[in-house]
């Protein structure tokens, strides 16, 4: 019983620091302009090339929004990330951090919760199209709600693989760059328009690696486990890749 109660209040005690780091993460966007510019510039590019798509197809659904999102998402998401372990490094304060009583994990896991709970906010503010659509049509909702699950997955993919790159470099720009760069090369590695050229063989592999193909599979409307279980492994790789470059350049 008492080693019980010794697990427990490790995970409990581990669970409040990654809680404070977080907080200190998702507060350090709001207290800048950057979150409120993000927002605003997510919004307005999002809505208005749906609303431009909507207004010519005169269907209630939102499938050229969700067609859109993962392309938006290329540049959100690394510019999310790429202050997150560069600026740290650059300005000295990732030192200072490492020598607090936390363990690398818990930082790693602090600064992405603040980042995906930001771009959830972000999508959250965006639920006002579904409903008012659902006010002209009979709008299938289910898809819909789907949609937004693969898109927070779709995005917690790239952020987790911006904040890797973020740990790899001094330089915020070379953070973003790169950023976008390898999180276009894992959307399109599954896309239709490159699956159509790639040879035969190679179809399944790209079809199981690209990062696009899960988010479009639950797009359509099917929650399968197998394209949870390969967001929620994508994730963790890159966060454990994250927690091994801490520990191989012993910044303690």
């Amino acid at each position: 019983m008492t080693k019980k109660n010794n697990l427990s209040s490790n995970f409990l005690h581990g669970s409040n620091k990654i809680y404070i780091l977080f907080k200190k993460e998702l507060l350090a966007y709001f207290n800048s302009p950057i979150a409120y510019i993000f927002i605003a510039v997510f919004l307005i590019i999002s809505n208005w090339m749906f609303l431009n798509y909507f207004f010519v197809s005169g269907q209630a659904e939102m499938r050229s929004y969700f067609s859109f999102l993962p392309w938006i998402f290329l540049f959100l998401a690394p510019a999310m990330t790429m202050r997150l372990w560069a600026e740290e490094k650059k300005s000295g304060t990732a030192e200072l951090l490492l020598t607090l009583p936390v363990t690398d994990w818990q930082i790693v896991l602090g600064k992405f919760f603040g980042s995906l709970v930001f771009l959830f906010i972000s999508l959250l503010l965006s639920i006002t199209l579904p409903i008012s659509i659902s006010f002209l049509g009979d709008m299938d909702m289910g898809v819909v709600f789907a949609s937004y699950l693969g898109s927070l997955f779709l995005g917690g993919s790239y952020l987790a693989l911006g904040l890797f790159i973020s740990s790899l470099t001094r330089n915020q720009i070379v953070a973003f760059v790169l950023g976008v760069v390898f999180c276009f090369i894992g959307f399109i590695l599954g896309a239709d328009f490159v699956l159509k050229k790639a040879p035969q063989f190679l179809l399944p592999i790209m079809k199981f690696f690209g990062i696009g193909s899960h988010f479009y599979n639950i797009a359509k409307g099917v929650v399968d486990t197998k394209d949870i279980i390969y967001y929620l492994s994508f994730i963790f790789l890159f966060l454990w890749l994250n927690v091994r470059v801490i520990e191989r350049r012993q910044w303690r």
